[in-house]
């Protein structure tokens, strides 16, 4: 399947994305709800802004565009984006996390459409950048995006990973950093300060790009121009994002990470209008 143009909504597949993603932590509440909630303009903009080369039917399709889903954990609005793809049944929604069932609470490529295990953080850039290499060997024409959490790059070898990126001009190469500002255990700024990030990656020698990470035209216009750009830079977009997106208590609180809203609140949630 080539990318193409939008041909859909990118405002009402984000909201229904996640309206669909609170009805999987209805089901499964051992997920991690406030991380997949940051990320969903940012997989919306991939996955359906006609900016990845896949194909459903066979996710190991050799001229696919790559997507790295490092932050996995924090990822489970895919579930239901790949189940609208089809890359797997939609009923397998309704089994996140029971036995038999190949949607867990933590991803891995079990899943079609994953391409990498997503357990340990601060690995997903290197194995991005080291693809990119070999696609740029082969001369081919792929694209390799990788999504990363603000946090996940405490992790020391995403920036071994970020220089050898630079050193080998990877510019079929795009990372993307879910910035919501929280880590595990509080603010991100409050436990190991990230400075700004555009500037730091610049300095790196990448190309960067900042925007609204919940506006899904300004993200998927960004990438766009990213994807457009081949000047021997890898590329990187920084997604100011809220972690917990929409949901009260959860919104932005610093132990939101290991918080699980009541049922209560998303059963009400799920009546009204994405706030």
């Amino acid at each position: 399947m080539e990318a193409s143009g939008v041909n859909v909504d990118l405002k009402a597949k984000a909201d229904w994305v996640w309206r669909q993603t609170l009805k999987v932590y209805r089901r499964a509440p051992e997920v991690r709800l406030a991380s997949s909630l940051s990320p969903i303009e940012i997989f919306v903009s991939l996955y359906y802004g006609g900016l990845m080369r896949f194909d459903p039917q066979n996710p190991a399709w050799e001229e696919r565009d790559r997507c790295i889903i490092s932050k996995g954990h924090g990822s489970i609005c895919m579930y239901p984006i790949l189940a609208d793809l089809g890359f797997f049944p939609a009923s397998e929604l309704e089994r996140v996390c029971q036995a038999g069932s190949f949607l867990g609470g933590i991803p891995d490529p079990v899943i079609p459409g994953y391409e990498t295990v997503n357990g340990s953080l601060g690995h997903g850039l290197g194995v991005a950048s080291g693809m990119a290499l070999g696609l740029k060997v082969k001369d081919g024409p792929q694209d390799v995006f990788v999504v990363t959490g603000d946090g996940e790059l405490h992790e020391g070898a995403n920036w071994e990973a970020i220089m050898f990126a630079a050193q080998n001009r990877l510019d079929n190469l795009t990372l993307v950093v879910d910035d919501n500002r929280i880590c595990m255990l509080g603010f991100t700024d409050e436990i190991n300060s990230l400075g700004r990030l555009a500037d730091r990656l610049g300095g790196f020698g990448w190309h960067c790009l900042e925007v609204d990470g919940h506006d899904v035209m300004a993200v998927h216009r960004a990438l766009s121009h990213l994807k457009k750009t081949r000047d021997g830079r890898p590329k990187a977009l920084v997604a100011r994002t809220i972690k917990g997106r929409g949901v009260p208590g959860l919104e932005n609180a610093p132990m939101s990470h290991v918080m699980s809203p009541s049922f209560d609140v998303i059963d009400a949630l799920l009546q009204e209008p994405r706030p």
